[in-house]
């Protein structure tokens, strides 16, 4: 079913469009239909009403009113205008009642206000009353900026711009001079505060130049009716900026005029810029600038302005909107017309491009943009020159300055533009210890009250003591100073970082607000309590937006120290050279040589020759004993005595075998000493994008200094940002901690500027640092917004520079010729020790123990092998002498038996030694003890050697059934 549904439907698709736009065109011709009805039902007769100064003013209105009604662009055809006027009274509260009585009972759509001739506040009734029904009230001239404010005067608007929209043309004017610190005076009433807030919004949001940001040193306000100004006068006078910029009413001008030349404060190399009220004092010095609003006397300029944009206004609404009639009188207090709310924002939205005082337009507040001001420069009390104009530039459809500066006359009569500050020759100058650009050591009492030559007192003020702790400071930074101070010509007192660090934009402790505050040297500059850093400050943009650098005195960028990875050296360092399948295959190769030289001898028919001068013996042919020891030989190159190959095949595979151990030879020798000798250790890490510092490991600890320029740095790098979760936790207070746990192995990598890490490496030739420098910046001097001593010292910098006194200060603090002798140290070879060479002692011990293992064996074996050949040889004797008697005994039968144990033993006698050869007395000793103590009472023969057997005697038997036994005495052994 739903399958048929959607078939249905996708069919029924365009079907559908087309209902769905003919509903809709339905819709809006009918929605059209109305609307054309309800603006048709529209009134045709529309009232304007007029509270004007003068008679002149009045007629003026009515005439343009009616001019209107045959002005075709600006009227709907049927519709006509109404003048309705009434002179301004003096007294506010006549005029409100004058409003309702003769305005707004012929139910005016709006009303037009001039300004009164005695008091302020006539406009300010009007707007009240007509503002509480939500009739529209143009002023023409009231500029305070109370009218802004748009909870009181609810439906106010006016054809002139307030008092404190001078402010953007104060902005262009310092912009176009190049006047970046300024000091502000302005009177504490709602207009002054209005000015001052509305200048530092517009300086500030100059967001195409942040160099030229104009920067405010101090505020002076004041209760308006001043008596005197003397003590700010004196206060000013020790600033530095000599730009006053000054808002306050022609009184009070007056007033701060006259104190301030009784101080010479308005002669040459001050700057005066004034509102309009100040501008028409009667003592205004010469050479003030000032400004004057074009048309903003001209009455009837804006009334015609006023009338055409309203009925521009009232048009369009008639032609969309529903209009309701007004309210006809004041008595119905609760009538709100809501007409009156649409066609304010109608009046808002209109801009006139050709009106009588310019290019008309309101912003949302009501207030006139695109007001044009002649830029005024006194040059006489009485004289008042125009010197320029801000104008609406229809061409890049802005607003536009144009001056002639050739014209301008400054205080004191100079044509030249004044510097606008006063540059103090005195500078408060703040540091840090950091190696080796300041060195600082505390002040002895051996010393004196004086520091070294080449050192500066540097005194740490800090908060919580009294008295200052006096240090004494030298290095790279030190040196800086004082070639700049002879340079530019200034004097300084030089003091040390209060708290220690270069600075840090993070949130207070004691701050309620939540409000990010600077601390260190940074803050000390920003807060102005001093005038220059000069130390190992690293430019970044967090640092720039708060002051000012000068050009880098120190090129550098970031990297990263380590400890030189110490080389282990294990019992087989010897090893090292060849690898292990290799020393497999050499051995291999040893035994497998010495066994094809023994086949090749034992089967090669010229392996056998006749020895010369021998008794014609062969010699016998190379075994495999010796085959493995020539191999060996060879190998380890020791002479080969005898157990050569003597067959002429086994001789060529020995000098190939030589050829093949001089070449494994030689290449383990060069390898032996690239592994021992030449070899340095690397480092750890190859940079910063090293894997292992991209992750997170537990063996492997980095960190930084908190707060520092490099911390900001890891800080913006998305890319880095596992990293610094890792590394935040470790960071330290200061580098010199950080630096001596690398030397002390509890910190593997270090992550500083590479200036100072390079110093450090060159001190100690251990430290190393790893891969390329990253995040490049450089140091340079810090100085306040807007300082005048920016310039001279960039200019100094480059400079030394080029001068080559920069490069001496690298060779004296920096490197110290430290880089050559690590640099001769990493050539020189290293001296083997025992500990390199230790594995080839504990061989050589090997093999004596083995060699004395081998030689107990071998006598052990000896032995047992000299037993059995003494058994073997006493058998073979007896076997013999068996024999012998034997083969007697057989001759003696055969030539008869002779009587008588003589001739028995004569005939024994008669035998050859060797028949009787008898071993020692010791050989006997091996016989069996049933052979040794056998007990025969035969009777021995007779003679010398013959006695009677004892109980030691050694029978000699003859096999059962045999000849008797024979029985021989001890010493005939």
């Amino acid at each position: 079913m739903s399958k048929i549904f959607k078939i249905q439907f996708s069919k029924m698709k365009p079907v559908f469009s087309v209902f769905l736009l003919l509903l809709f065109s339905i819709f809006h011709c009918n929605s059209e239909n109305l609307e054309k009805e309800n603006t048709d039902n529209n009134p045709y007769e529309f009232h304007i009403g007029g509270v004007l100064s003068s008679n002149a003013s009045e007629d003026y209105f009515k005439q343009t009113i009616e001019h209107l009604n045959f002005n075709t662009p600006f009227m709907k055809p049927g519709n006509t205008f109404y003048a309705h006027s009434i002179k301004m009274d003096p007294n506010p509260i006549k005029t409100a009642l004058n409003v309702c009585k003769q305005l707004i009972v012929r139910r005016v759509y709006a009303v037009i206000v001039s300004h009164p001739q005695i008091g302020d506040l006539s406009p300010a009734a009007v707007s009240y009353t007509s503002g509480f029904y939500h009739i529209p009230v143009i002023g023409i001239s009231s500029r305070d900026s109370a009218f802004s404010d748009k909870n009181i005067h609810v439906s106010f608007l006016r054809t002139v711009p307030p008092y404190s929209h001078q402010a953007e043309v104060w902005v262009e004017l310092l912009k176009y001079f190049n006047y970046l610190k300024v000091i502000f005076i302005h009177s504490s009433d709602t207009d002054g505060r209005a000015f001052v807030g509305r200048f530092q919004t517009t300086s500030q949001n100059q967001g195409e130049d942040i160099e030229k940001k104009v920067q405010v040193e101090a505020v002076i306000e004041f209760e308006p009716g001043l008596f005197h100004f003397n003590n700010q006068l004196n206060e000013m006078k020790n600033a530095q900026a000599r730009v006053y910029l000054m808002y306050a009413s022609k009184l009070d001008a007056e007033i701060i005029f006259r104190d301030a030349a009784d101080r010479n404060m308005t002669e040459a190399g001050y700057v005066w810029i004034v509102t309009e009220q100040a501008l028409d004092a009667n003592n205004v010095p010469e050479g003030t600038i000032g400004l004057k609003l074009v048309n903003a006397s001209n009455e009837l300029a804006h009334i015609y302005d006023s009338i055409y944009i309203l009925a521009s206004a009232i048009t369009d609404m008639n032609r969309t909107k529903t209009i309701t009639p007004p309210p006809a009188d004041c008595d119905n207090s609760g009538a709100i017309w809501d007409t009156g709310k649409t066609l304010f924002e109608y009046i808002k939205k209109q801009v006139y491009k050709d009106g009588h005082t310019g290019k008309v337009a309101f912003d949302n507040n009501g207030d006139r943009i695109y007001a044009e001001y002649d830029i005024v420069n006194v040059k006489e009390v009485a004289n008042k020159d125009a010197i320029g104009k801000y104008y609406f530039n229809n061409e890049l459809n802005k607003m536009k300055l144009r001056l002639n500066e050739s014209n301008i006359i400054w205080p004191g009569r100079l044509k030249k533009k004044p510097e606008g500050f006063m540059i103090p020759t005195h500078l408060k100058v703040l540091t840090i210890e950091e190696k080796p650009f300041v060195y600082v050591r505390p002040l002895k009492k051996e010393d004196g009250n004086s520091c070294k030559t080449d050192e500066i007192m540097c005194p740490l003020y800090n908060t919580s003591s009294k008295e200052p702790i006096v240090y004494c400071c030298k290095g790279y930074c030190i040196d800086l100073l004082v070639e700049l101070s002879e340079t530019i010509n200034f004097t300084y007192s030089l003091s040390l970082s209060p708290d220690g660090q270069f600075g840090n934009y993070e949130i207070r402790n004691n701050s309620a607000s939540g409000k990010k505050e600077w601390n260190g040297l940074i803050g000390e500059i920003v807060y102005e309590r001093a005038d220059m850093i000069l130390a190992p400050l690293t430019i970044n943009p967090e640092r720039a937006e708060f002051i000012e650098f000068s050009k880098p005195f120190k090129y550098q960028g970031i990297t990263i120290l380590e400890k030189k990875p110490s080389r282990s050296s294990t019992l087989v360092s010897f090893l090292q050279p060849f690898s292990h399948t290799l020393w497999v295959l050499v051995m291999g190769s040893v035994h497998v040589v010495a066994l094809v030289l023994y086949l090749l001898d034992r089967f090669s028919p010229f392996a056998r020759f006749k020895l010369i001068n021998a008794d014609g013996t062969e010699e016998d042919a190379l075994n495999l004993s010796s085959a493995t020891w020539f191999a060996w030989g060879v190998l380890l190159n020791s002479g080969i005595g005898e157990g050569t190959p003597r067959s002429f095949s086994a001789r060529v595979l020995g000098m190939v075998w030589a050829g093949f151990a001089m070449i494994i030879v030689a290449s383990y020798t060069a390898n032996l000493a690239a592994f021992l000798v030449l070899e340095r250790p690397k480092t750890k890490l190859s940079g910063i994008n090293d894997a292992r510092l991209r992750s997170t490991m537990e063996n492997l600890t980095c960190a930084t200094v908190k707060g520092s320029a490099v911390d900001m740095y890891f800080r913006r790098q998305v890319e880095l940002s596992n990293m610094y979760r890792t590394m935040e936790a470790n960071n330290y207070e200061t580098a010199e901690d950080a630096i001596r746990d690398v030397k002390n192995d509890k910190l593997m990598a270090f992550i500083w500027d590479s200036s100072r890490l390079e110093f450090e490496a060159a001190q100690d030739c251990q430290l190393v640092t790893a891969g390329e420098l990253f995040g490049r910046s450089g140091y340079g001097v810090g100085l306040q917004k807007g300082s005048p001593w920016s310039e001279a010292v960039t200019l100094s910098i480059l400079d030394f520079h080029e001068s080559g006194f920069m490069e001496s200060l690298d060779d004296k603090w920096i490197f110290q010729g430290r880089v050559e002798q690590c640099e001769d140290q990493e050539k020189t070879p290293n001296t083997l020790g025992l500990k390199n060479m230790a594995g080839v002692f504990i061989l050589v011990a090997v093999g004596i123990v083995v060699g004395m293992v081998l030689i107990v064996i071998e006598i052990g074996y000896k032995k047992h092998h000299v037993r059995k050949q003494n058994r073997l040889q006493l058998a073979r004797n007896y076997g013999q002498t068996w024999r012998a008697i034997v083969q007697k005994r057989k001759m003696m039968r055969m030539h008869g038996r002779t009587s008588g144990v003589g001739a028995l033993s004569l005939s024994v006698e008669a035998l050859p030694r060797s028949v009787l050869n008898i071993s020692p007395i010791r050989s006997i000793e091996t016989l069996p003890r049933t052979c040794r103590n056998s007990p025969s009472p035969t009777r021995a023969w007779s003679g010398r050697q013959m006695v009677h057997r004892k109980s030691d005697d050694i029978p000699l038997r003859s096999p059962i059934g045999g000849p008797p036994q024979l029985h021989f005495h001890n010493n005939l052994m």
